[in-house]
């Protein structure tokens, strides 16, 4: 049975109440849902409904999130619930993001704890990554986890839309030490009409998180729709500005969910948009397509082959500080 929790950054008003942990602000009254389907307004308070449910538990390697420059080769728990504040018609992990609660498995925070204790496959693992669907609408769950896992001396990752409120992140920021945020496009014509947000509440995110912990982004590529070289420039430019050091993911979109078109990203797309990236950016990926040059790590200044990724099989080859053939300070690009 799924276990259900009074709700953060919720301000009741004269006939109902509303939710501030997101830019939705929704407003609740008797018995509505919010759009996150993960809230629910009972009798005057708002509740999270998914509160300890588990619905995907695996550990995975870093690299799967994906982030490649966040001590690269090492295991990290991860765990994931329904629920998401945005409605992508492209959705890649739609069955879990849809999902019901009820049935699903319940883990406490201090059950959590304690399997990281004394479970012998976790005791050496990273940490634990909220992931899979929208981790930030898990947010009760997160702010009674995280205290607990940072005080083991290990790891907290979020891979996340980034759609949510300033207050409620800046709260959460100082227990999370390595972010992977998705930004779908760099247009909010693409938020509204595919997903039902906006793009500078996920721009706001990702500046206020850059000052706190390390931080990747994600960028799934939709032929015809977020796509164009002029996009694709504009976003890079944005990032670099802000530090050429920010690790860029470019992902190859296969149709799921309500999409059906178009076909999935042509390769030389991706291999397009990574080439002009590059102009602003050091460290340019592609993902969901298996292709060396986009998986690798290379030197910024002599080009020498760092990070060696083989799928999941990580070889690394560099100290925390330097390349091993120009002694350019590499280190500045990761944590390790």
């Amino acid at each position: 049975m799924s276990e259900i929790k009074e709700a953060l950054f919720f301000k009741k008003e004269k006939d109902g109440g509303r939710c501030l942990l997101c830019p939705h602000r929704c407003y609740f009254q008797q018995g509505e849902m919010g759009i996150c389907r993960a809230r629910k307004y009972i009798e005057r308070n708002l509740y999270a409904l998914n509160y300890a449910s588990i619905g995907a538990m695996a550990v995975d390697p870093i690299e799967k999130k994906p982030l490649y420059h966040f001590y690269p080769g090492s295991f990290i728990l991860s765990l994931g619930t329904a629920g998401c504040n945005l409605s992508c018609d492209f959705c890649q992990n739609w069955r879990l993001v849809q999902s019901d609660v009820e049935g699903m498995s319940i883990l406490s925070p201090e059950k959590l704890k304690q399997l990281l204790q004394d479970d012998p496959r976790l005791k050496e693992q990273l940490g634990v990554a909220y992931t899979y669907a929208e981790p930030f609408v898990w947010y009760e769950y997160l702010r009674d986890c995280v205290s607990l896992v940072r005080s083991l001396g290990k790891k907290n990752v979020l891979v996340t839309n980034g759609y949510i409120n300033q207050k409620p992140l800046q709260e959460l920021l100082p227990f999370i030490d390595a972010m992977n945020i998705d930004v779908k496009a760099f247009q909010e014509r693409f938020y509204q009409r595919n997903c039902g947000g906006s793009l500078k509440p996920v721009l706001e995110t990702v500046k206020t998180s850059l000052q706190s912990c390390h931080v990747e982004i994600t960028y799934l590529i939709i032929p015809g729709e977020n796509d164009s070289p002029a996009e694709i420039k504009a976003l890079a430019c944005w990032l670099g500005a802000m530090g050429r050091n920010i690790p860029l993911h470019f992902s190859r979109y296969f149709p799921s969910y309500k999409k059906e078109s178009p076909p999935p990203t042509p390769p030389a797309t991706l291999r397009q948009a990574r080439d002009i990236a590059l102009e602003y950016l050091n460290y340019v990926y592609i993902g969901n397509l298996n292709v060396k040059e986009g998986s690798n790590t290379y030197c910024v200044y002599c080009k020498y082959l760092l990070v060696d990724r083989t799928g999941f099989n990580i070889r690394k080859d560099f100290n925390e500080s330097s390349c091993p053939q120009c002694g350019y300070e590499v280190g500045k690009a990761f944590k390790l």
